[in-house]
C-alpha cells in the first residue's frame, strides 16, 4: 500500500495523540489520613494531561464528605528543555460520620484517581469556659524498637487570634530528631470554630531503655483590634505547657540476623532498574544496574549499601549512592539507590545471584526479608575492533563496545540525529575499507615481500611509536576516555600477527604485569563512575613506559616470537 504524505501525517498525529493519552494521569492526595469529626481535610487532584478537572463527577464523594471550599491551581516547569504543566483541583472536605471512610476513585474521561481511606474519630473534648488556647503533646506509640521511628505531635488549638506564637526547641538525649512538615486546619466542636496547628517530629531513639520527652512550652500574645495606625494594643500573654512523655524503647530482637544491618520499619521494598535490557548485552558492552531500597519509618542514612555479588565473567564498576528521604502522613520514607556499570568480559551464559535484605516489621513484630530474585542472562560475542585513519587522539574510533559504550536512552541529542550520524560514519568507513582492500590487492600484484618483511611493515616502528605517544599524551592530560582508546590502538601495533586484545582487561592479562593490571582496573573504575574528572594518569604512564621497555627488549627475537601472548611453555 502506498503511503501518501497526507496519510503519513495522519498516522503520526494519531500516534502522538495515543502517546499523550497513555501518559495522561490523575493523582489524588490528602494531607492527613486520620481526622476527627468536624476537622477539615484537604484533597488535591493533580492532572498532567488534557483532563478536564472541571468535569470530574463528585456526587459519590459527597455521600461521606461535605465540600467546604473549592479552588484551582496551575504550575509550569521546564526541565532539560521539556515543558510540562500540572493542574490541580483543591477541595477542603469535612467528614459526615465517624468510621473508616473512602474517598472514591474520581474520573475525568479515561483517567481515574486512586481511592484513599480516611479514619474518622469522635470529636475531641476541648475545655469550655473562657479557655481559648489548648496546647498538648502526643506520640503515635508508647513503645518503639531502638532506631525505629516514633512520631511526636505538638498541637496548638485556638479559638482566638494570636500573634508572636513560639514553641520551645525540642532537645533529646540519645535520640535523633527530624522535624517534619507542619500542618494547619480548622476544627468545629459544638458549633465553636477552632484553628489547629500541628508541629510534628520523627524521633529515632539510639539506645534501648526509657526515652523521656520533656514538657514543651507554647507562648503567644492575644491579637487585639488595632486602634489606630500609630497605636497598636498589646494583648495578654498566653503561655501553655504540655505534659512530659515517656516511651519504652525495645532492644534489637535476638532472632534478628547478627551480621545484618538492623532495619526496624513499617515496610521495606527492593526495586531493580536497568539502563538497557541485560538480555541484549554483548561482551565488553556496559549497562547500568540500579537497586533501590525504599523503607517506610526509616531515614535514608539507615539503609545499608547493596553489594553487587561477584560473578566470574561479569565486572561491576559502582557509582556513588543516592540517599534521600520523603515524607508521608505516617512519617519518613528513606530511600537509597546503589548503581553500578555491569560489563561482561566474555560471551556466555551468566547467573546474577539473588539479593536478600532482612528487616524487622515493627507493626507485626516479626522478621521479614526483601528479596530480589536472581536472573540468567546470555551475553553475545563482541564485534571486532577498528581503527580510524585519523592521527590525533580526538579522532580515534574503536568499534569494540568496551571502548565505545552505548549511549543510554534519554541523552541530550535527538535519537534521529544520532542515527543519521552513525549511518554516515558506517558508510564512510565501508568506503575507506574498500579502498584499502583495493590498494592492497594491487600492491600484491606488483611486488611480493617475504613474511618477515610483511611483519615489519604491519608493525612499523613509526606506527607503534605514534600510538605510544598518544597514550602518554592522554595520561598527561588526565583524560580517562582518550587514554582507553589510545591503549587499545597501541595494543594493535604491539600485536600485529594475531587478533588484537578486545578489551583493556584482556590486554592487561596477556601483558602479565601486576602494576599495569592494577592501573587498568583503576582506570575502568573511573570510566564507569559518574564523575571521572579526578582521574590522574601519571601512574599509568609510568607503567606503560616500563612495559614498553620490557617488550622492546624482546625485539631481537625471531619473528614468530614477537607476541604479547606468552607461549604455553613459559
Amino acid at each position: 500500500m502506498k503511503v501518501t504524505g497526507k496519510r503519513l501525517y495522519l498516522y503520526v498525529l494519531a500516534l502522538l495523540l495515543l502517546c499523550s493519552s497513555a501518559q495522561a494521569a490523575l493523582e489524588a492526595q490528602i494531607d492527613r489520613h486520620q481526622v476527627a469529626l468536624g476537622d477539615t481535610l484537604r484533597l488535591v487532584i493533580s492532572a498532567t494531561g488534557n483532563e478536564d478537572l472541571g468535569r470530574i463527577e463528585l456526587s459519590e464523594l459527597e455521600q461521606d464528605f461535605s465540600i467546604l471550599q473549592r479552588s484551582n491551581n496551575s504550575s509550569i516547569s521546564i526541565i532539560n528543555g521539556r515543558r510540562s504543566q500540572t493542574r490541580q483541583l483543591i477541595l477542603d472536605l469535612s467528614a459526615k460520620r465517624v468510621g473508616t471512610l473512602q474517598i472514591p476513585a474520581l474520573s475525568s474521561g479515561s483517567a481515574r484517581t486512586n481511592a484513599i481511606s480516611v479514619e474518622v474519630s469522635e470529636p475531641p473534648e476541648l475545655p469550655g469556659g473562657d479557655q481559648a488556647v489548648v496546647f498538648e503533646a502526643e506520640v503515635d506509640r508508647e513503645s518503639v524498637y531502638v532506631q525505629g521511628q516514633v512520631l511526636l505531635t505538638l498541637r496548638i488549638q485556638q479559638s482566638i487570634n494570636l500573634d508572636s506564637r513560639s514553641v520551645t526547641e525540642l532537645k533529646l538525649d540519645n535520640a535523633f530528631v527530624k522535624e517534619l512538615e507542619q500542618q494547619s486546619f480548622q476544627r468545629n466542636v459544638n458549633g465553636r470554630p477552632w484553628l489547629v496547628h500541628e508541629i510534628r517530629y520523627a524521633i529515632f531513639p539510639e539506645q534501648s531503655g526509657t526515652l523521656e520527652i520533656p514538657a514543651q512550652t507554647f507562648s503567644a500574645r492575644e491579637a487585639l483590634p488595632q486602634r489606630s495606625m500609630f497605636n497598636r494594643a498589646q494583648g495578654r500573654l498566653v503561655r501553655r505547657n504540655s505534659e512530659a512523655l515517656r516511651i519504652d524503647v525495645l532492644p534489637r530482637p535476638e532472632d534478628f540476623p547478627a551480621q545484618a544491618t538492623w532495619l526496624p520499619a513499617k515496610d521495606l521494598k527492593i526495586i531493580e532498574r536497568w539502563s538497557s535490557p541485560p538480555e541484549q548485552l554483548s561482551a565488553g558492552e556496559s549497562t547500568t544496574r540500579s537497586i533501590q531500597l525504599v523503607a517506610e519509618g526509616l531515614q535514608g542514612a539507615q539503609l545499608p549499601p547493596v553489594l553487587f555479588p561477584s560473578t566470574a565473567g561479569l565486572k561491576y564498576y559502582p557509582d556513588q549512592p543516592e540517599i534521600m528521604e520523603s515524607e508521608l502522613s505516617t512519617g519518613l520514607v528513606g530511600q537509597r539507590q546503589d548503581s553500578a556499570a555491569l560489563v561482561p568480559t566474555a560471551a556466555g551464559n551468566y547467573h546474577i545471584p539473588e539479593i536478600r535484605i532482612p528487616w524487622w516489621d515493627t507493626e507485626a513484630g516479626i522478621l521479614r526479608e526483601a528479596v530480589l530474585a536472581g536472573r540468567d542472562i546470555s551475553v553475545s560475542a563482541a564485534e571486532g575492533l577498528s581503527e580510524s585513519s585519523a592521527d590525533g587522539p580526538d579522532s580515534l574510533q574503536v568499534a569494540d563496545p568496551t571502548v565505545a559504550i552505548k549511549t543510554v536512552a534519554g541523552g541530550s541529542a535527538p535519537a534521529s540525529n544520532q542515527l543519521l550520524f552513525w549511518q554516515a560514519l558506517a558508510i564512510s568507513s565501508s568506503i575507506g575499507w574498500l579502498a584499502t582492500l583495493l590498494w592492497l590487492w594491487r600492491s600484491s600484484k606488483t611486488k611480493r615481500v617475504s613474511p618477515a618483511q610483511s611483519l615489519t611493515r604491519s608493525a612499523s616502528p613509526a606506527n607503534e611509536s605514534s600510538s605510544y605517544k598518544k597514550v602518554l599524551a592522554a595520561c598527561a592530560a588526565n583524560q580517562a576516555e582518550k587514554t582507553r582508546q589510545a591503549l587499545l590502538l597501541w595494543a594493535q601495533h604491539l600485536y600485529p600477527q594475531g587478533p588484537a586484545p578486545a578489551s583493556l582487561e584482556e590486554f592487561a592479562a596477556h601483558c602479565g604485569d601486576h602494576d599495569f593490571s592494577n592501573e587498568i582496573d583503576r582506570l575502568n573504575r573511573q570510566l564507569y563512575a559518574s564523575d571521572n574528572s579526578q582521574w590522574q594518569g601519571q601512574d599509568l604512564a609510568t607503567c606503560v613506559t616500563a612495559l614498553r621497555k620490557k617488550i622492546r627488549g624482546k625485539s631481537t627475537a625471531p619473528a614468530e616470537q614477537l607476541s604479547l601472548y606468552p607461549s604455553s611453555g613459559v
